[in-house]
């Protein structure tokens, strides 16, 4: 059974499948939905998305969709490491504008649910990072949104400096919290 942690922001929980190995390699059950459905997370995944990241520090986010297409993700790396980071912009919660966050690696083998009503964003840690995640609505351009990764309210502490990121032009002028309406 898989490993179930849960953190001061409700509904954002690290998952460990188990990993069994033997002289051939592994096997792993990444996604059981009984699992999940145990563990009180009962969603509907309709879509899986992967990323590669050549170079180290990479930093996609800070990235939500606004209702009524925002997505539930299941996010986990493949190969390589990420700093992922899920950041609460429910305007109503008591989390509202804090974050978590947490190293997923392939070497760890943990997943992070960032559920909807939060930003999403990882950092590469190593070159040639891959990325795997589950999605419970499908992309929408026009209900697609982000958040500037520097935002001085968020505070997130990127263990990198701005000058050594690499960013998209997008993810470079997204605007901050504070001035945009979430819709959550």
């Amino acid at each position: 059974m898989a490993e179930f942690k849960r953190f001061h922001i409700e509904g954002v929980v690290e998952i460990t499948p188990k990993r069994f190995g033997d002289d051939r390699g592994f096997f792993s059950e990444t996604f059981k939905q009984s699992e999940m459905i145990e563990n009180g997370i009962d969603l509907d995944f309709v879509q899986d998305n992967q990323s590669f990241s050549s170079a180290q520090h990479v930093l996609r986010g800070l990235h939500f969709q606004k209702p009524p297409f925002a997505q539930d993700k299941l996010v986990r790396v493949t190969r390589g490491r990420v700093l992922d980071v899920a950041v609460d912009i429910r305007t109503e919660s008591k989390t509202f504008g804090q974050w978590v966050a947490v190293e997923l690696s392939a070497e760890k083998w943990n997943q992070l649910l960032v559920p909807k009503g939060f930003a999403h964003g990882f950092l590469t840690l190593e070159p040639d990072t891959e990325f795997l995640y589950k999605v419970t609505a499908p992309y929408s351009p026009e209900h697609d949104c982000g958040i500037r990764f520097d935002d001085p309210d968020i505070g997130i502490d990127w263990p990198v400096p701005s000058s050594d990121l690499v960013l998209s032009g997008k993810d470079q002028i997204a605007p901050f919290l504070k001035d945009i309406s979430t819709g959550f």
